[in-house]
């Protein structure tokens, strides 16, 4: 095969032959003179957010979703902190109007679980059932504790899973980054752990008094892994995602800068750990990105003033690759259960015809201003990383190709 990727060679069946079903013994690359390559199934994010409607600005569907197939992903759940924010029928048509114009992948939107992500009341679960992917008030942990429960009955009797981020308001005390080594080193205020893991805990035995499908966005502490490992051993119905970001970096790795700035925080090494431990064991059921792109000047702020938020979608693969399969620690068809088939099967999410070409042995450095994403605030900027995507393809359609 010539290095050029040629369209017309990756069809399904090619596909088949070369990566055969989840827990073969491996995964088969073809080489040619200059390179590896392999083809993956399309990637899901359960986690992204795309800003429109809203907040066009900072990114768009079509411009989300574009970086999204640069970066291997076909299906993408997008987080409803938009603007209207879609608690009913009538706003959450807003957004699904504009993801049948633009959107060039799999774009599924979650439906609010308060009205405006307030926490007041509960939004119009039953009218956006059969149209959202699953409920969440993603940004904002939902603070009360029988509102919560109310929204888990509503979603127990609608068939429908609860996306918590959880924090707790109350133990934030002004802090933006983790509360930590190098917040006490720089005079910078801290978020403690206990911040996310204690309101893990109460939605855990919510979801174990009202048998609700309950998902855990974001996981960034150990504690919270502990809590999920026991729960899920005393059968909750629980699932849970960790990010790139948060398995290769922690707050050693900090700087000066707003790309450094993300909600959850970057945490401690012995947190790192934990997640990756999750992950083998099988704690932490997927690995999802929660794309948070924001404009260059609300990332130029320094690491207090900057908005919370970084992209993610066209660095994940290679910096997994890079940083957890290249050096053993997981296989690459593990990677491909938390990129691939965990994900859709927790939100039921179908494949289709739905894969990526990737060239894994050319190394390259993180530039983000070749980013399909408006967003370019990224930790990973200026990293060596392998992995480059040669062509996505979505439903038998090629949706990126690389020039």
């Amino acid at each position: 095969m010539e290095k050029q990727v040629n369209a017309a060679f990756f069809k399904p069946e090619t596909y088949s032959r070369f990566y055969p079903p989840m827990g073969g013994a491996s995964v088969p690359a073809f080489t040619d003179k200059g390179g590896e390559f392999v083809i993956l199934p399309g990637f899901c994010d359960v986690h992204v957010h795309f800003r429109e409607p809203g907040f066009s600005y900072k990114e768009t569907v079509a411009t989300g979703s574009a970086a999204a197939a640069r970066g291997g992903y076909t299906a993408v759940c997008a987080m409803p902190n938009l603007d209207p924010v879609p608690d009913s029928a009538g706003t959450l048509a807003v957004q699904k109007d504009i993801i049948a114009r633009d959107a060039c992948i799999h774009v599924y939107p979650y439906g609010a679980i308060t009205a405006g992500e307030r926490g007041e009341r509960l939004a119009d679960m039953e009218a956006m059932a059969q149209d959202v992917i699953a409920f969440s008030d993603d940004g904002r942990g939902v603070q009360s504790e029988s509102m919560m429960r109310a929204a888990m009955e509503k979603a127990k009797s609608l068939g429908k899973i609860i996306a918590a981020h959880c924090e707790v308001n109350d133990l934030l005390r002004g802090g933006y980054i983790h509360d930590g080594a190098y917040a006490a080193a720089h005079g910078r205020r801290g978020i403690c752990s206990e911040s996310e893991w204690r309101q893990v805990e109460r939605d855990l035995a919510l979801a174990k008094e009202t048998g609700c499908a309950y998902h855990v966005c974001h996981v960034s502490t150990k504690e919270s892994v502990a809590l999920i490992r026991k729960a899920k051993a005393d059968g909750v119905d629980v699932t849970c995602e960790t990010g790139p970001h948060y398995l290769v970096l922690d707050e050693n790795d900090m700087q000066e800068d707003g790309r450094f700035k993300m909600n959850p925080p970057l945490r401690s090494k012995e947190d790192r750990e934990a997640l990756v431990e999750g992950l083998l064991d099988g704690t932490i059921d997927m690995i999802a990105t929660d794309h948070a792109p924001h404009s260059a000047a609300e990332k130029s702020r320094g690491l207090e003033k900057s908005l919370m938020g970084v992209v993610g979608l066209e660095t994940a693969f290679p910096v997994l690759y890079t940083h957890l399969v290249r050096p053993g620690i997981l296989t690459l068809e593990r990677l491909m259960k938390l990129l691939v088939s965990a994900p859709r099967e927790r939100f039921a999410i179908p494949a289709g015809e739905d894969y990526s070409v990737w060239e894994l042995s050319r190394e390259y450095t993180v530039d983000p201003e070749t980013f399909l994403s408006k967003g370019r605030a990224t930790p990973f900027a200026g990293t060596a990383v392998y992995g480059t995507c040669c062509l996505t393809v979505c439903g038998g359609q090629v949706v990126y190709k690389a020039k």
